[in-house]
């Protein structure tokens, strides 16, 4: 065999390497994706020159319930609306860095604002209904996206609030003023109003803070059958509530990502020793 015969079958096989590599990559990529909510890399964000965030890297599970833990002021809920752009509206407000979502960095000149939010809902501390009956309350963004069929806004008003688990309580109300609800209520009405517009996510930014016991325990449940069908990631002080609801846990402190794991683990067998200190009680 000549030697330019060799070095082009050489070649071949050199190519056909690299191809039957870079398609792993690309299956090993796509099925990254698949588990993966938001991939963090090296996330910075600044309030004029405060820096609150300091390069936060972590990548953030689909389907699963991922808490926030942290002293007041730490940057949890700075985070939490990252991941909607909720700090666009903060003045002198600037991240640096890359949030992926479905490959895709949310903070680049592409992205639509207003799909990214439809995809991922918030629900806050406070229960925030709108002044307008239950029913409008959970149609309001389909309306506003320029719904009009009412056979859809009412399949989609009843399966917001069964998935809510507030269907029974109010389906022969649902022309009632929404902010007649207890507080438990309307903060399932939230839900259920995020819930309409079919997000891949759902932030809870304390949402059992301002609740009495019984109803925090209705929300607690309600989040662990939530996420079958939804990512949630909940901002939350109660070390209980993040060791009864999550699946992973972060842990912040000064705007640094000091341990992220299995929730489990973090409470259980902390790898830093500020985690433990916080977890235990000695300072926050």
């Amino acid at each position: 065999m000549s030697a330019s015969k060799f070095q082009k079958i050489m070649n071949r096989a050199g190519g056909a390497k690299k191809e039957t590599m870079a398609s792993s990559s690309e299956s090993s990529q796509a099925s990254r994706r698949d588990n993966v909510a938001f991939a963090l890399e090296d996330v910075n964000l600044y309030y004029g020159d405060f820096q609150a965030l300091n390069d936060i890297t972590f990548d953030l599970p689909t389907h699963q319930v991922t808490a926030f833990i942290g002293p007041s002021g730490c940057g949890k809920s700075t985070l939490l609306r990252c991941f909607n752009r909720m700090n666009d509206l903060i003045d002198n407000c600037r991240v640096e860095g890359a949030i992926y979502r479905n490959g895709v960095d949310i903070y680049g000149d592409s992205v639509d604002v207003v799909d990214l939010r439809t995809h991922v809902g918030m629900v806050f501390q406070q229960p925030n209904p709108f002044p307008k009956s239950i029913y409008d309350n959970v149609a309001y963004g389909l309306v506003c996206q320029g719904v009009r069929s009412k056979k859809v806004l009412d399949e989609a008003v009843e399966s917001s609030l069964k998935k809510a688990a507030l269907w029974d309580e109010v389906k022969d109300h649902l022309r009632r003023d929404a902010t007649q609800l207890s507080g438990g209520q309307q903060q399932r009405l939230c839900i259920a109003r995020a819930i309409a517009l079919q997000p891949d996510v759902i932030l809870m930014d304390e949402p059992t803070s301002a609740l009495d016991p019984i109803a925090t325990a209705r929300i607690e449940d309600l989040i662990t059958q939530l996420k079958e069908e939804y990512t949630i990631v909940i901002v939350t002080h109660s070390m209980s509530q993040a060791a009864r609801i999550s699946d992973k846990t972060a842990f912040f402190l000064l705007g640094d990502l000091i341990e992220f794991g299995p929730t489990d683990d973090i409470f259980q067998n902390p790898r830093d020793k500020r985690t433990e200190d916080y977890i235990t009680g000695k300072f926050g």
